[in-house]
């Protein structure tokens, strides 16, 4: 079984500082950053689990939610990877999400 704790890590550690942030950084595009983070994490779940009609674009739940939307999406990532590769290309993804993102 793969070990996905780097994933974990970087997630909980982005979705922390969101969650931190103030409104108005979430505002001049943190959540809009993650909410793509999000997305993205969902799609290479979704293709790696083979979904059927999908892959689904995960919805907008407003700029207080993105927080949980990348830890729920990053989670549901870590559980269906399968190889290092994808591993370190997801933690790449999400760290650098956050360096956009400026929380």
């Amino acid at each position: 079984m793969l070990d996905t704790t780097p994933l974990n890590a970087a997630v909980d550690r982005f979705a922390d500082r969101l969650r931190a942030a103030p409104q108005s950084r979430l505002q001049r595009g943190a959540a809009a950053e993650a909410l793509a983070l999000a997305r993205e994490l969902a799609r290479r779940a979704q293709i790696i689990e083979g979904v059927e009609g999908g892959p689904y674009e995960m919805a907008d739940a407003g700029m207080f939610a993105v927080a949980d939307q990348v830890t729920v999406a990053g989670r549901d990532l870590a559980l269906v990877l399968e190889n290092h590769e994808e591993l370190a290309e997801a933690v790449a993804l999400v760290e650098e999400a956050q360096k956009r993102a400026g929380v």
